[in-house]
């Protein structure tokens, strides 16, 4: 559990305490990650609510993995130029669903932390291995999902330009474009947010832990 509090620690860092990641943290967050994959496979690790919670955070940087190998596959063969474009906003939107899943794990380690620390008892059926499973897949799914709608965008502004403007789909690209705008702004908004309130979470915790 020791190891898994110091990579909660180096994920805190990297998500919400940093503005931005760059390569230093980015590589030791894969780090990480691979040795808490290695070290939840093991029998002595306890299926507990948290650990199904990190289990997902390790998980969510296999988005990074994929970007990093796709980027030196493009980098290595010759792409054309419409292919490196769908390419490169593919890559940076999974570096952002990365982000929003890690970011939103994060915050819900963060919650069932100040559960057990002041409703120890009264929200024990709350932080289940269950309820743990299907709040992981209900941020995934919400996540690949506004990646796909990102997706979308990136891609009728790429074809755009080459689109008559009468063109049926103009519609869509309208639609696509004012919701992403949107889900940009209320993930920015959101990120800010959660980053308040896991630091609230913590100081209320940090000193209730003093006070004992």
């Amino acid at each position: 559990m020791k190891d898994l509090r110091r990579y909660l620690v180096l994920k805190y860092i990297q998500y919400l305490v940093l503005s931005s990641s760059n390569a230093v943290s980015t590589f030791l967050g894969l780090l990480g990650s691979l040795y808490t994959i290695i070290i939840l496979q093991s029998a002595k690790v306890s299926s507990k609510s948290t650990v199904v919670l990190i289990s997902s955070l390790a998980m969510a940087d296999t988005l990074v993995s994929v970007s990093i190998v796709s980027k030196m596959v493009v980098w290595t063969f010759d792409v054309g130029t419409s292919s490196t474009a769908f390419t490169s906003a593919l890559l940076q939107n999974l570096l952002t669903a990365n982000t929003h899943i890690s970011c939103l794990l994060l915050s819900c380690v963060a919650f069932e932390a100040y559960l057990i620390t002041f409703f120890p008892t009264e929200s024990r059926h709350l932080r289940t291995v269950k309820n743990a499973r299907l709040t992981s897949r209900i941020i995934w799914m919400l996540v690949i999902a506004e990646c796909a709608l990102f997706q979308t965008d990136d891609l009728l502004k790429a074809s755009s330009t080459s689109a008559p403007t009468r063109s049926p789909c103009i519609l869509l690209f309208h639609f696509s474009s004012t919701a992403a705008a949107l889900l940009r702004s209320l993930s920015y908004f959101l990120g800010f947010l959660l980053r308040i309130v896991n630091v609230y979470i913590y100081y209320k915790i940090f000193f209730s832990m003093s006070n004992r």
